[in-house]
């Protein structure tokens, strides 16, 4: 029996540094923590035995937070890191493991800022045009050869979904679709969004220009050009995006394997404890998360399956010797599965120290189905200890038929929207939203003829004359109305605050919407505009939990306002129109034998106002604490760096407050 040498890597995802302070508000470099870090490189090296130079470690945005300039002195990833160490320089690195009848190129990208402010605002990858055409030139350094296939593998810190365009408006997923690499290893988000944090990516010139923004199903749909039989069509391009868990945290491990040009990968869970053994099936692969179109494609035009295809295969790794390796095949059809083949693999030996292969011929043809998952796989490996282990199971198809898998709404927030394209659609949405309602009703209530008051809702019962009287209510309030307007213009053009970015600089910078004006530690270069789409987790955040609520709910408090006036006037029997100049008149009013409905009205039904009464502190509860976060991140002073953006809703909003406290 023939079988195709078999690559394997184990990576995983951390923090190499957290770079945040015990309260989580301070995020800028800490020396200890790079310190630490790398003695523990030093420990898992000498322990493991494992020659320190294969190890490979990625800058991403927590050991980026606060670095005005690589090689600079708060840059303790140029001095601590493994690549540090070894001069590994370059935001591009590169490496080709050669076997019998292939190449494996991988290659690793920092897209990081090369300006770091700290966070929350450095969130995106950063690609530039020259990195681009970097990573474009390694990935094609083998395809002028003839000969043997590449498989190429890219792995860098942030998802697709959380980097931005170049200046060009270029993306790594141009780049990668170009080169139709078999995988994008990426971090960054890790478990607390899902474990489902997958994304497969096709070239389709049919795809709606809305798939720019979102991409709604995990498993994008391909055109029916996909599937040209023609010698002159030109090749599928795809790849998949694969998140990695993070080691910190949740202990996840991945082990990754490329056979025979077929890449499969397993997650371990360490939280769960140690492992005496692990399973990885290489073939046939899981059909949710194989690059399927090529080989559905291969499979429909009856091109010549691959002799890969002639076995089951799988990787083992052991502390114990293994005794058995059986892998069994069951068919869910029925309804529930069950076993249909069962057959004991044998090892394939081979001149290495660290795992396995186990293979078994099978005939993959009794396997062709037109249900992606029909077919399962499972591997049960015995050890000498008598301890057995089961691989997950799988469905496999192998006439390359996707099985569908759905995103969680939490996973599809991250990974299938684009954040950077989106960024500046929903801010201008959301200003000309807010600016809509606040001038229109005031144009209204000048230029028209038609008012808008409760009388009117009352009879006409309609929800556009509600909302229509309710702001035109509020455009009665010219001081909250015309402060927002004033406030949203100020947002637009104006600073939001002056921090301090960087890690060790007295220097600061300021943000506006369109992102960070800084300078460098020497003053010598001005950089403009820099963390942005990254400014969006501030932007946004105000705009949508803050400043529309603050509309909302003033809005309201005009509406409750004029409801409680034509009721107070209705029971007391005069017209808005009428003459109050005693105050003596309005108490006895209130007070005389009628005037019991008037105070039930009051401390009844005047409930809403508490309601929003208490609205209103919610919104400057959390308006508060968005300050003490940007207070703590920049190291400002609300009174001297940002009095507006600090001050101007509280304000507003107890004068809103104030005016409809009563119908004077």
């Amino acid at each position: 029996m023939m079988m195709a040498p078999l690559i394997h890597w184990k990576l995983s995802s951390l923090f190499l540094s957290d770079g945040k302070s015990k309260d989580l508000l301070t995020m800028k470099q800490n020396e200890v923590e790079w310190i630490e870090y790398q003695n523990v490189m030093e420990d898992v090296a000498r322990r493991s035995g494992l020659d320190k130079r294969i190890f490979y470690d990625l800058r991403g945005n927590h050991d980026n937070f606060g670095v005005p300039e690589i090689g600079g002195s708060s840059d303790f990833f140029s001095k601590y890191s493994i690549n540090g160490q070894f001069g590994r320089k370059g935001n591009i690195n590169s490496v080709t493991v050669e076997t019998g009848d292939r190449k494996h190129l991988f290659v690793g990208l920092d897209s990081t800022m090369s300006t770091g402010v700290r966070g929350p605002t450095n969130l995106f990858g950063h690609p530039t045009d020259q990195l681009l055409a970097e990573i474009d030139s390694q990935l094609s350094q083998w395809d002028s050869q003839k000969g043997k296939p590449t498989t190429k593998i890219s792995f860098g810190h942030f998802p697709l979904s959380f980097s931005a365009l170049s200046q060009s408006q270029k993306s790594l997923k141009d780049v990668f679709l170009k080169h139709s690499i078999s995988a994008y290893l990426c971090g960054h988000l890790h478990t607390r969004f899902g474990k489902n944090l997958k994304r497969h990516h096709l070239s389709n010139e049919n795809f709606l220009s809305s798939l720019e923004f979102f991409q709604l199903n995990m498993h994008p749909k391909p055109s029916e050009s996909a599937k040209n039989c023609s010698s002159q069509a030109p090749p599928l391009k795809e790849f998949w995006e694969w998140e990695m868990g993070d080691w910190r945290k949740s202990r996840a491990m991945r082990i990754m394997a490329v056979d025979k040009g077929h890449v499969s990968y397993l997650d371990i869970d360490f939280k769960t404890g140690t492992k005496t053994t692990i399973v990885l099936p290489t073939f046939p692969l899981d059909s949710r998360f194989m690059l399927t179109s090529s080989f559905h494609q291969m499979y429909e035009c009856q091109h010549m399956v691959p002799l890969s295809f002639e076995t089951i295969r799988c990787i083992v790794f052991s502390i114990s010797p293994i005794m058995s390796v059986v892998a069994r095949i069951y068919d869910t059809r029925p309804g529930s599965p069950h076993l249909i083949m069962e057959t004991t693999m044998a090892k394939f030996v081979r001149d290495v120290s660290r795992g396995d292969i186990y293979a078994a011929a099978w005939n993959y043809k009794a396997f062709e189905d037109p249900s992606p998952d029909r077919f399962w796989l499972q591997i049960e490996v015995t050890d000498a200890m008598g301890r057995s282990t089961l691989s997950e199971l799988r469905p496999f198809s192998v006439n390359g038929l996707n099985a569908k898998i759905s995103w969680t709404w939490k996973e599809f927030f991250v990974m299938g929207c684009q954040w950077a394209a989106l960024y500046y659609p929903i801010f201008w949405c959301a200003i000309y939203l807010m600016l809509s309602i606040l001038v229109i009703p005031k144009i209204c209530l000048i230029f028209s003829k038609e008012q808008y008051s409760y009388k009117t809702s009352i009879c006409e019962k309609g929800l556009i004359t509600c909302i229509a009287w309710g702001l035109q209510d509020l455009c009665r309030i010219p001081v909250v109305c015309f402060g927002i307007l004033g406030y949203l213009i100020y947002l637009i053009s104006c600073p939001w605050l002056i921090g301090q970015v960087f890690t060790d600089s007295e220097n600061r910078g300021y943000m506006t919407y369109m992102g960070w004006v800084v300078k460098t530690f020497k003053d010598s270069e001005k950089h403009e505009y820099i963390g942005s789409p990254d400014i969006m987790v501030v932007v946004l955040s105000h705009l949508f939990s803050v400043v529309i609520p603050s509309i909302l709910v003033a809005g309201a408090l005009a509406t409750e306002r004029g409801i409680y006036k034509e009721h107070f006037l209705s029971l007391s029997g005069k017209k808005e129109d009428d003459d109050d100049s005693s105050q003596k008149n309005k108490r006895s009013v209130k007070y005389d034998n009628q005037g019991r409905g008037i105070s039930k009205f009051l401390f009844v039904e005047r409930l809403f106002r508490k309601i929003l009464l208490v609205a209103c502190l919610a919104i400057c509860w959390k308006h508060f604490m968005n300050c003490r976060v940007l207070i703590k991140a920049y190291e400002m002073n609300p009174l001297l760096h940002f009095p507006v953006y600090s001050l101007a809703i509280p304000f507003l909003l107890a004068y809103a407050v104030y005016k409809t406290r009563s119908i004077q």
